[in-house]
């Protein structure tokens, strides 16, 4: 037979070892560039006369300019195909990261700011929707979590590497928080162009697939959207009366506000716990969460797909950072802080992994499109809110206290709106489902 169990697992084995590994590494790179601001703003924040909240503000204003960009350039992906597309994004973020390493103020860091959110609009569900081109639904959920190791990577690989330059890189008599920006930028524009050459469009261009292979793979594709497809043929546009990918945009935006609101914070945190540390010492301490975020994320998603249960693996793992980031709010002894720390991290990590296998359950690949850029685009609105109110609240109170109690509210309404998901809407074959 075509597709015993042995030979699923190998084409899926292979799938992985060719498609994965590289999309991550695009990842890992994307996220550098997004979150290097955290670590950057150690030093940058008092050489440019940065507040905690214009800081919040400007950090957080990458993610309007991703809203409003987002779903045309997941549609543009769709037609003009992932290898082009993806590789113009990472070129194009790639000089805007750069060029942040010569500002000279907080305006020109916020327009910046702006142009990284229109240059890498649509990188990640570009990344999403590109996955749902090669892999069958029962092994999506470990699938992303494979690649979403890439954002936990980007975190444990951007501190020591962000530190280090600052402290030790000061060529042509420029600080090192702006050879930061500039080296960290040039991975972006170089991966742009090897990837004209090394991604592959969908899995009938696959030369790395046997006859044999390509046939299953296609086939069970093939099976999996024609059971999506409702018997009346429905316009992509339509999506954006569906209720459902409102509802997963929500709770998708819970979990970015307590993703980013932590994250990009996280360097000033462990700051203000230990006023002893080096840059570098922070750097390497802030990699200990993410270690963790990795292994909880994988063991979530791949029993998620063992058991095809995903609304619980879901909503329950993020209901633990609640009790993290409150119980940070209750010590100032930096190992108990970092404990929290690293269970907050770890919850809001397993979060996504499985996530991303629900809005796949109804939409199919064209209205997938549109769907899955809504729900991130709405999502990573967070991105602005999260940093923003934490920056807003410090300034207010002088501690982070009242914005770790935001950052937990958020993590709780993430749990509570995921879990008020119909159990026939987040099951394998939902019977109802929107195509193009």
């Amino acid at each position: 037979m075509q597709s015993t169990s042995f030979s699923e697992e190998k084409v899926i084995s292979k799938l992985r070892w060719r498609l994965v590994p590289y999309l991550m590494l695009l990842y890992i790179v994307a996220m550098m560039d997004r979150v290097n601001i955290g670590f950057a703003a150690l030093e940058m924040n008092k050489a440019l006369g940065i507040s905690a909240s214009t800081f919040g503000f400007v950090a957080g204003i990458f993610f309007i300019a991703y809203f409003f960009f987002e779903v045309p350039s997941n549609i543009l992906m769709h037609k003009i195909g992932a290898r082009i597309w993806i590789a113009r994004i990472l070129i194009s973020w790639g000089i805007v990261t750069v060029l942040t390493g010569y500002i000279q103020s907080a305006t020109q860091l916020g327009i910046l700011r702006v142009l990284l959110g229109i240059a890498e609009a649509g990188f990640y569900p570009c990344m999403i929707l590109y996955l749902t081109f090669w892999f069958p639904s029962k092994y999506f959920a470990s699938t992303v979590s494979l690649f979403m190791c890439g954002m936990a990577l980007a975190n444990i690989i951007t501190g020591p590497i962000s530190t280090w330059i600052m402290d030790n890189v000061q060529w042509l008599g420029m600080p090192g928080w702006r050879w930061l920006f500039i080296l960290e930028g040039i991975p972006a524009v170089l991966l742009g162009f090897i990837t004209l050459f090394v991604m592959v469009d969908r899995p009938e261009q696959a030369k790395f697939l046997t006859a044999e292979e390509k046939s299953w793979l296609v086939g069970q594709l093939k099976k999996e959207h024609d059971a999506k497809v409702n018997k009346a043929p429905a316009n992509k546009w339509l999506v954006f009366k569906e209720f459902r990918v409102w509802h997963l945009s929500f709770c998708y935006l819970c979990y970015v506000i307590a993703l980013y609101g932590l994250g990009l914070w996280m360097p000033q945190i462990i700051k203000a716990i230990s006023q002893k540390l080096s840059n570098t010492n922070i750097g390497l301490l802030s990699t200990i969460p993410y270690m963790c975020g990795i292994i909880a994320m994988i063991l979530v998603a791949r029993h998620s797909d063992k058991t095809m249960e995903r609304r619980y693996h879901v909503a329950l793992p993020i209901s633990l950072a609640f009790f993290g980031l409150i119980g940070l709010t209750m010590t100032t002894d930096l190992w108990v802080s970092m404990l929290l720390l690293c269970i907050s991290t770890a919850a809001i990590y397993c979060f996504v992994g499985t996530f991303w296998s629900l809005p796949a359950l109804f939409l199919t690949e064209a209205a997938a499109a549109v769907g899955i850029a809504i729900i991130n685009s709405v999502g990573n609105l967070g991105g602005f809110f999260g940093p923003y109110i934490v920056g807003y609240l410090k300034d207010l109170t002088g501690s982070t206290t009242f914005s770790m109690y935001f950052l937990a509210t958020f993590a709780l309404l993430a749990t509570v709106s995921v879990l008020a998901i119909k159990k026939k809407d987040s099951d394998t074959g939902s019977e109802k489902s929107i195509s193009a």
